[in-house]
């Protein structure tokens, strides 16, 4: 049976692809809680269709069309190879202003250029961020925090410490501020996310390399069973998420420390 599972779980390892951030190959294989809040509703409460908004990190576009923002006034940036393709041919025949930029230190726009700034689970520089927003400019993200998919993370790699220290609200809303930014609103929540198979487990943490460096079925083997004990008791195997937002208006004459 072990054999089984484990040509089993590697075929889900094999595949284990993305298209842009689109995860409708777990369908019903998992379920992540709804968060309190909407970044969707909070961008589109402050967003304007005469604003120049930029998107950093746009994955796939997926989150950026959703908003349906005038194409004219958008532009957005990413830095992953196979989604710089897709915007390429997605997003530009649209108008859209999309620029490849692997460093978010170093965007590649001019000083005061947008209204708005916006980035989902994406990185960040607020020194950047500051430079290309307007003077009373916004910036709005919802990150992933250091905390998210740690019960998952310490069954599989064990060894494994997080990279992203210190990833939270509180410190980075001190950044911001430290940068010259006003904390207009601010949220964190923990969740979780449901995993009904051991396959879906796999799918993911190849998927999300960065939370599961070194992960593979074969080095993993045994704690995978763990995994498969627990959703054959439980049916489900559930795992922490840590989420924060950030809504930080741009204040040019403030004095950077």
């Amino acid at each position: 049976m072990e054999e089984e599972l484990r040509k089993k779980w590697k075929s889900e390892e094999n595949i284990a692809k993305i298209n842009g951030w689109d995860f409708s190959y777990l369908e019903n294989r998992y379920n992540e809680k709804t968060l309190s809040w909407s970044y969707y509703e909070i961008i589109k409460k402050y967003l304007k269709d005469e604003m120049k908004l930029l998107d950093i990190d746009t994955g796939g576009g997926e989150f950026l069309l959703s908003l349906k923002h005038p194409f004219e006034n958008t532009s957005c940036t990413e830095g992953y190879e196979p989604n710089v393709e897709l915007c390429m041919n997605k997003l530009k025949p649209l108008g859209i202003n999309f620029k490849e930029a692997k460093d978010v230190a170093k965007l590649p726009f001019d000083d005061n250029s947008f209204d708005i700034v916006i980035d989902r689970h994406g990185s960040y520089n607020p020194i950047e961020v500051k430079r290309v927003l307007k003077d009373n400019g916004l910036f709005i993200t919802q990150q992933v925090g250091e905390k998210n998919d740690e019960d998952l993370v310490k069954i599989l790699l064990p060894n494994n410490h997080t990279k992203y220290p210190n990833f939270n609200l509180t410190s980075q809303k001190e950044l911001f501020e430290k940068n010259g930014f006003e904390i207009i609103d601010q949220k964190e929540e923990f969740g979780k996310i449901e995993f009904y198979d051991v396959g879906a487990i796999v799918w993911f943490s190849k998927i999300i390399e960065w939370e599961f460096e070194g992960f593979s079925v074969d080095k993993c083997f045994n704690k995978l069973l763990e995994c498969f004990k627990i959703i054959e008791k439980e049916g489900k195997f559930e795992t922490k998420t840590h989420r924060f937002l950030l809504v930080c208006k741009n204040k040019k004459y403030l004095k950077k420390l």
